[in-house]
Order: C-alpha cells, then structure tokens, then sequence
C-alpha cells in the first residue's frame, strides 16, 4: 500500500485530504507542522516498509516552515523532494525567481481542485494513483 505524509497547518485540509487519499487505497499519515513532518519523514526510509511514497507540504508552517523543510531534504533526502508536492495560498503565477514555489516542479496553488492534484500524484507516483 503506497504511502502519503500530508503535512499541512489546517487540520479541515489534512482530514478532506486523509479522506482522499483513503479512498485511492493509500495510507495515511498526518503532521499539523514542519517539525512533525520532518521527524517522520527522517524515520522513513525508502529500503523498506516504511517509506513514503509521496509528501503533500504546505509552504506556511508554524515552527519549521514548508521552505526550510523542502531546504533541509533537498540536501537530507533529496529523493524525496523529488516525490514532493508543494502547496500554497501564495500566488504562484507571481512567485519571485529563485524561489521554492517558482522552481519546484509540483506546486499547487490553494484552493486547488482534487483534479489538478490528482495529476500531480499521477505524475509523480503513476503505479499508486488509481484505486485498485
């Protein structure tokens, strides 16, 4: 069963997310913060059962931001940065060049359609997408 780590502020959107993911036969694991998600994605590892197939990360964070996280794996884990979806209220068609949201591959912009997620998880994890 492919696993997802949904970190994210909102507890509203980790549960319509769990829900979602549930649904697709995923199993589901949760962080209300940017510590919490880091210290279960430094738990996982990518040999063996435990590893997380994909990360849904808010970019705003109370004590470890979405940034400094995505920072910190790209040097950490940076296999799973790759398998890393990014989102934001912030406006990404106008994101500053440099930035993480103008140069990470898989952003999406809140409120975004299950649709659009749906791609992104498609294109990232294509095997674990669809419910068997």
């Amino acid at each position: 069963m492919p696993r997802v780590l949904i970190i994210d502020d909102e507890l509203g959107i980790r549960f319509a997310l769990q829900r979602w993911f549930t649904r697709l036969g995923w199993s589901v694991l949760e962080a209300g913060d940017g510590e919490i998600g880091l210290a279960q994605l430094r738990e996982s590892s990518d040999e063996d059962s435990s590893r997380i197939d994909l990360v849904l990360c808010d970019l705003h964070l109370p004590i470890l931001s979405g940034d400094a996280l995505h920072a910190l794996l790209r040097v950490e884990r940076p296999a799973i940065v790759a398998r890393m979806i990014l989102c934001t209220g912030d406006a990404v068609a106008a994101a500053p060049v440099g930035s993480v949201i103008a140069s990470h591959p898989y952003v999406l912009q809140k409120p975004f359609e299950l649709s659009e997620l749906r791609t992104l998880v498609q294109r990232i994890v294509p095997t674990h997408s669809e419910p068997s």
